[in-house]
């Protein structure tokens, strides 16, 4: 990570880097949670690889204070999907996912998935994690926001480059760079036989939540090793 974005009293996202502009949830958080006082150093994105640094100023607007600089996006894309969880512990998942940097996260409706959404609510589900996402984003300081999508049946995701969570698999690596976790029960039979990239991902079984973490902390390690090369 820049530096510059590691120092930063806090960071954000905005519509233009040319003319940045918090929106009032933002200008709420950075004046009356945060209360950063004038002057202070904060950093911007657009959330497509674009920052620069700004100051932040009496009227609670921001100062440019830097060039804007393109940070491109770390190849290959790493995606986590997984199917829904019960209780509270989705909006967990995405927010991890989104510290450790998975570029897209996916909301998976499997045949044995305890917890369906109806179409009404699917909508504003997926808004509120969009905003979890960001929140996550803001605080880790990335400069690329993650696609957050769903709910999909694993079916259309399936490809050479996409593997299922599964005991008994070959170990994961950056071949498959996305990773698809299941329900607490387990694949179906069908979903498993049409795919036939499995990966373990430990030598035992894992609730829905860890096992996605632990897919997205192997896939981001390769990665960074691999672009330390």
């Amino acid at each position: 990570m820049n530096q510059l974005l590691r120092r930063s009293a806090a960071h954000a996202f905005v519509r233009s880097l040319d003319a940045p502009l918090l929106d009032d949830d933002d200008l709420h958080h950075f004046g009356r949670v945060l209360r950063l006082r004038a002057g202070e150093s904060v950093s911007v994105s657009n959330g497509e690889g674009g920052w620069r640094m700004c100051r932040f100023v009496a009227d609670g607007g921001l100062e440019p204070d830097s060039d804007v600089f393109e940070h491109a996006r770390v190849a290959p894309a790493v995606t986590v999907g997984f199917a829904l969880p019960k209780g509270d512990r989705l909006e967990w998942i995405v927010q991890k996912l989104t510290e450790i940097g998975v570029d897209r996260i996916v909301v998976l409706d499997a045949e044995r998935s305890v917890v369906r959404w109806q179409a009404d609510r699917a909508d504003r589900q997926m808004a509120k994690l969009a905003k979890v996402g960001r929140e996550a984003a803001m605080q880790s300081r990335r400069v690329w926001l993650p696609l957050i999508d769903g709910p999909h049946s694993p079916a259309t995701l399936n490809g050479t480059e996409t593997a299922l969570a599964e005991p008994g698999g070959s170990v994961l690596t950056l071949a498959t760079p996305t990773v698809l976790i299941g329900p607490e029960g387990g694949w179906s039979p069908v979903e498993l036989a049409a795919s036939d990239q499995h990966r373990r991902l430990g030598s035992t079984i894992l609730r829905v939540e860890t096992a996605a973490l632990a897919a997205a902390v192997r896939l981001s390690a390769l990665r960074d090793e691999l672009a330390t090369e």
